[in-house]
């Protein structure tokens, strides 16, 4: 039998915790459970892998804003987390209003613990609990993906595959193309057909619901779909759904194998990445649809989830221009997208905008690299979109993040071409003459930022960028116009006077784009 919530929050250990809902009461009661993790880090949504009952003591959600703690609640109910338990008392009197709306609208329980109690005792007692229940989910699961390895042998259809893993899972199993064209379906043997009670929100649903990718040979071919129906072990329906990966690869090797247009794609792009000689890129180019002549930019994301999101960024490669190709390995997703004639421009505007608009998981960084002509130049493309986010890595937080995802949205988006200064500096230079430059350029302000803790070259650099328009640096840095005309006060007589109608104006540009690094 599953581990619910409303067992754990009668369990022994929990108890004296005094605990309460206060939001998702009606999703509380159909909860299953996976495990146990507490954490005081507010951004530990991409570490987790969903179904966690999740103990927090509030010291982080004390001191964090309102928009903050709402933003924790949606990560965790979007990671499919099953529970949030926060104590409250010293650090955390009661748990905020906006936490409790934003549980309520996204279908996560929220659960106070009123009176302290010791998190590593709770974990051990039920996590052996869950243990025992996982390794009896495992046995069932080996014995589901067996008996579709015997499906397979024995010539059975996708749909007749599929069976087998709704009949040991009790879900609507459907597998879809990744363009999400249907491939095929199954439903229990004893499903009545009758419908689900309706629920007031998706959120039940989506608890509910597994999705896993399936790649044939490395290339994304199709998503799976298990659908926990009313009574069904969510978590047997997680881990068989997982096992079963491999032999629906297999099923789809022998009815849609991977055409030659998406294997040479994903060849290239390894070549490309291994600096391979121009001969082979020659080779590998046509044969994935990619015109050698093609103006082309490379894409690079890097995310902490445990599986790149590889299709997503595909789809948004195809939308956006005529070929694209990608490449995915447990650190880094590389991509090529071919760029239209005459609209090479809009065509990138439009990748950086479809990336910052892609629902990713929390910590994933993209940049996109400048525009190359012809596939010989396209390691090029690559190498600079890769020194992009190592840059941005060491950069002041304003310089490191030009695009930042939307409302719902995770992630940073870098431009590879807003980092043309610092990527030319660190072909030309090397730290110790950037280091000399700087302190010739912007010693006084660096002496004065160190010695009185401010942050003069930082203003100097956003107003800079502005184009000298004091107005919109000022909201940038969030200061009154007068302050700002203070500070400007300030460093123009450190760095000797106003450089505007000076030829010293690219020179202090150049130098405090350095120091942002």
């Amino acid at each position: 039998m599953p581990i619910r919530l409303q067992d754990v929050l009668k369990h022994s250990t929990l108890t004296p915790a005094d605990p309460v809902i206060r939001a998702a009461a009606a999703v509380a009661a159909q909860t299953q459970l996976r495990w146990i993790h507490s954490s005081e880090v507010l951004d530990i949504a991409p570490l987790l892998g969903g179904g966690e009952l999740l103990l927090t003591g509030g010291q982080a959600l004390a001191l964090a804003t309102d928009k903050r703690r709402a933003d924790y609640i949606w990560e965790l109910a979007e990671r499919g987390v099953a529970a949030l338990a926060i104590e409250t008392g010293t650090e955390l009197a009661s748990i905020p209003s906006s936490m409790v709306a934003a549980a309520e609208a996204a279908g996560l329980p929220l659960i106070e613990l009123r009176k302290v109690v010791p998190f590593v005792g709770v974990m051990e007692a039920i996590n052996s609990l869950l243990v025992s229940e996982s390794a009896a989910q495992l046995q069932e699961a080996d014995r589901a993906s067996h008996a579709m390895a015997v499906e397979l042998a024995h010539g059975g259809s996708l749909n007749r595959i599929l069976a087998v893993l709704a009949d040991a899972t009790g879900a609507e199993v459907v597998l879809t193309s990744t363009a999400g064209a249907p491939l095929a379906s199954a439903l229990p043997a004893d499903h009545t057909g009758e419908p689900e009670p309706e629920e007031s929100s998706d959120a039940p649903d989506r608890a509910r619901t597994i999705q896993i990718d399936v790649s044939v040979r490395g290339i994304p071919s199709a998503r799976l779909s298990l659908h926990a129906l009313a009574g069904a072990d969510v978590n047997l329906a997680r881990i068989a759904g997982n096992r079963s990966v491999d032999i629906l690869a297999l099923a789809l090797l022998q009815r849609m194998p991977p055409g030659l247009k998406e294997m040479a794609g994903a060849a290239l792009i390894r070549a490309v990445d291994s600096g391979t000689q121009n001969w082979r890129l020659q080779q590998l180019a046509p044969a994935a649809g990619i015109p050698l002549s093609a103006q082309l930019v490379a894409v690079v994301v890097r995310s902490p989830g445990s599986r790149q999101p590889r299709m997503a960024v595909e789809h948004l490669l195809e939308r956006v221009g005529h070929h694209s190709a990608s490449y995915a390995d447990n650190a880094e997703l590389l991509a090529l997208a071919v760029l239209r004639p005459g609209k090479t421009q809009e065509d990138r505007d439009a990748i950086l905008a479809g990336l910052q608009s892609l629902a990713l998981p929390e910590g994933t960084v993209s940049a996109v690299g400048p525009v190359a002509t012809g596939i010989s130049a396209a390691p090029w493309s690559l190498t600079e979109a890769r020194l992009t986010l190592d840059l941005a890595a060491g950069a002041e937080p304003v310089k490191a993040a030009p695009l930042r995802a939307g409302p719902g949205q995770s992630g940073v988006v870098l431009d590879a071409d807003a980092f043309a200064v610092e990527r030319l500096a660190f072909h030309t230079l090397d730290e110790t003459q950037r280091t000399d430059y700087v302190s010739q350029q912007l010693g006084a302000l660096v002496v004065h930022d160190a010695q009185r803790n401010s942050a003069l070259v930082e203003t100097l650099r956003v107003w800079l960028d502005s184009g000298c328009n004091t107005a919109q640096a000022a909201r940038e840095l969030h200061l009154e116009r007068q302050s700002m005309h203070q500070r400007l006060q300030r460093i123009f007589s450190l760095c000797g006077g106003d450089p505007r109608g000076t030829g010293r104006l690219a020179a202090l540009h150049l130098a405090t784009r350095l120091a942002a690094l």
